[in-house]
C-alpha cells in the first residue's frame, strides 16, 4: 500500500506533470458558506492531446481542520469524464487512488479509457488528488536529497541488518517535517480524506456514490463506508490490506515480507522459462535457482556497490531489492528487473537504474508518502525492539532483508490528532472485494482480515493470480467481468467466490 504498501511508486514521479494540467499552484481558498449543500464546482475542459477525451477539471475547497469548517481552506484538484449515454447513466463512480501519495487525476487519465468502455455510460467517472498530492494543496519537509531516495524512505537496513543509520535518518526526517510541514502536513490523514470525499459527493449533488478503490484507497473506501454508510452505493475494494486500527500503515508495511515470499515464485518461474532465452533474459535453468542467485547477488552488492549509469548513485544491494519489490507488482515489470540483475552480474556492464531508484523523490512527494501513515496512528519508538524485529524478519524473509520491520520516521512523529477508524460490519451490504491470491504489497491473509471486519457487508472475489491491483490491471478476465457486472447491474456473488482464469 504507496503506504508504504504501494503508494503507486511509478506514478510518484509524474504528479508534477499532473499538477501542471490543473494550476501552477494550489492556493488556500475559502469554503462554501455554512448550511449549504456543498461548494460549487466550476468545471473546465482539461483533456491533454491524445489523452482522455471529454475530461474536465475543477477545484474543491475543503477545511484544513473539520473542527473549524469555516477556518482556513485547502484546495483539491478534481476531475471527471461524463457519461456518453445520459439515458443509461445511474450515478457517479468515484475512483479512489492508491497511496498514500497517489494521484487520482492521473489514475483516471490512465485507467479512464478502459473504465469508460467497461461502464458503457452507466456513470460519470470522477476522481481527485487527495490533499498533499498532485494538483491539490501540498506541503513539504525540506528534506535533504539523500533522505528522499526511495531506499532511504523505505528504511532498508544496512549491511548485515544494521539499523543505526536508519534511526538517525528517521529522527532527522520526523524533525524536519515537524518544523516545516505545519498544520497542512498534519491534516493529511485517512479520516480527513474520507471527509473530503463526502464533501466532494455533496458538491457533485449526489445522494450516494459508487466507488472503485485500489490498494491504500481500499482503506480510505472502508473508512468512508464506515462513517457514511447511507451515502455508499456499489463499492469495490480492490487489493485490500489488514484494517487493524491499532496498526494501520505499520501493519501493511510489516505484511510485505510475507507478500514478497508469496509472489516471488511467479518471477522465478518467468525468469527460468526457456522462452526468456530468445529475449536474452533467462536468469536460471530452473525456477528454484533464481532465489539463491538473487540473494547472493544482493549480498555481494551490499559489500561492493556497482557503479551505475546514474552519476553518484550506485547499484547497491538495497536498490536491487527495491527494484525487485517494485517488479513484483506486475508481470509487465519482470523484464526490467531481470535485465538489471544481468547487468549487475556482468563485470563490464554499468547497470541502468529505473527512474524510481535513480534519484530522490521531490520533497512534497516524499512528505505525502509518509505523512498519512504517520498521522493516522502512533508507531512504537523503541530502537532495541526494532533491532530485534529486523533481525527476526531478515531470518524469516531474506528477500526483504528486514525492511518491513524496520524503524521509520513515524516512530518519532507527533502524536495523532484523533484515533483511526475501526472497520465493522455496520451498514448496508453493498461491498465487493477483489483480491489477487499472490499480492506482494497487500497479501491475501491481510485482505481476509478486511473481509472478516466487514462481515455481511461484503463479498470476496479471490483471483488465482499474482500482482498488486486486480481490476483492469493484473487480475483475470473472469474477475474483470464480475466487477464490471456488479458496478453496472448490481449483480454480486451471493457468497465469497473465486476466479481461476
Amino acid at each position: 500500500m504507496t503506504t508504504y504498501a504501494h503508494r503507486t511508486l511509478l506514478l510518484a514521479l509524474s504528479v508534477a506533470t499532473v499538477a501542471a494540467t490543473l494550476t501552477a499552484a494550489a492556493p488556500v481558498v475559502r469554503a462554501d458558506a455554512p448550511g449549504t449543500t456543498g461548494p460549487a464546482l466550476t468545471w473546465r475542459p482539461c483533456a491533454e492531446p491524445g489523452g482522455l477525451t471529454g475530461q474536465e477539471c475543477a477545484r474543491l475547497p475543503v477545511p484544513l481542520d473539520y473542527r473549524d469548517p469555516d477556518g482556513p481552506q485547502l484546495s483539491l484538484a478534481v476531475t471527471r469524464v461524463r457519461s456518453e449515454r445520459p439515458a443509461a447513466r445511474r450515478g457517479t463512480l468515484l475512483v479512489i487512488p492508491s497511496g498514500p501519495g497517489g494521484s487520482g487525476v492521473h489514475r483516471l487519465e490512465t485507467k479512464g479509457p478502459a473504465l469508460r468502455k467497461a461502464m458503457a455510460g452507466a456513470y460519470d467517472l470522477v476522481s481527485f488528488d487527495p490533499r498533499g498530492t498532485g494538483g491539490s494543496t501540498r506541503a513539504g519537509c525540506e528534506l535533504d536529497a539523500d533522505d528522499r531516495h526511495l531506499v532511504s524512505l523505505r528504511s532498508w537496513p544496512g549491511q548485515d541488518g544494521e539499523i543505526g543509520g536508519n534511526v538517525a535518518r528517521a529522527r532527522r526526517i520526523a524533525e524536519a517535517c515537524r518544523r516545516h510541514g505545519g498544520a497542512v502536513l498534519r491534516s493529511f490523514t485517512t479520516v480527513n480524506e474520507a471527509r473530503d470525499i463526502d464533501r466532494l459527493r455533496r458538491a457533485l449533488g449526489e445522494e450516494k456514490l459508487s466507488a472503485w478503490a485500489t490498494s491504500y484507497g481500499t482503506y480510505v473506501g472502508a473508512v468512508y463506508a464506515q462513517k457514511y454508510p447511507r451515502h455508499t452505493d456499489r463499492w469495490v475494494l480492490d487489493s485490500s490490506g489488514d484494517p487493524d486500527a491499532s496498526r494501520v500503515g505499520r501493519g501493511w508495511r510489516a505484511n510485505m515480507s510475507a507478500g514478497a515470499d508469496d509472489r516471488f515464485p511467479d518471477f522465478a518461474a518467468w525468469a527460468a522459462d526457456p522462452a526468456r532465452e530468445s529475449e536474452g533474459l533467462r536468469l536460471a535453468r530452473r525456477p528454484e535457482e533464481v532465489r539463491p542467485l538473487f540473494l547472493a547477488l544482493a549480498a555481494k552488492l551490499d559489500r561492493e556497490p556497482k557503479k551505475s549509469t546514474t552519476p553518484g548513485v550506485p547499484l547497491t544491494g538495497n536498490r536491487l531489492r527495491q527494484a525487485l519489490q517494485n517488479a513484483l507488482y506486475s508481470d509487465g515489470l519482470f523484464a526490467g528487473t531481470a535485465r538489471l540483475i544481468q547487468q549487475a552480474q556482468d563485470p563490464a556492464a554499468e547497470p541502468v537504474l529505473p527512474d524510481t531508484l535513480a534519484g530522490p523523490l521531490p520533497d512534497q512527494d516524499a512528505a505525502a508518502t509518509m505523512a498519512t501513515v504517520c498521522n493516522d496512528v502512533r508507531w512504537p519508538a523503541s530502537v532495541p525492539a526494532h533491532r530485534r524485529a529486523v533481525a527476526a524478519d531478515r531470518a524469516r524473509h531474506p528477500l526483504t532483508a528486514g525492511m518491513p520491520a524496520n524503524i521509520t520516521p513515524c516512530s518519532f512523529w507527533q502524536a495523532p490528532a484523533e484515533p483511526p477508524t475501526r472497520i465493522t460490519a455496520d451498514g448496508p451490504s453493498t461491498i465487493l472485494m477483489v483480491q489477487n491470491r499472490r499480492d506482494p504489497a497487500n497479501p491475501y491473509f491481510g485482505a481476509l482480515k478486511m473481509r472478516r471486519a466487514l462481515g455481511e457487508r461484503a463479498r470476496l472475489l479471490t483471483l488465482e493470480h499474482g500482482g498488486h491491483g486486480a481490476y483492469l490491471a493484473n487480475g483475470t478476465a473472469c474477475g474483470d467481468r464480475t466487477v464490471t457486472a456488479f458496478l453496472t447491474t448490481g449483480r454480486r456473488p451471493q457468497t465469497d467466490t473465486h476466479c481461476a482464469d
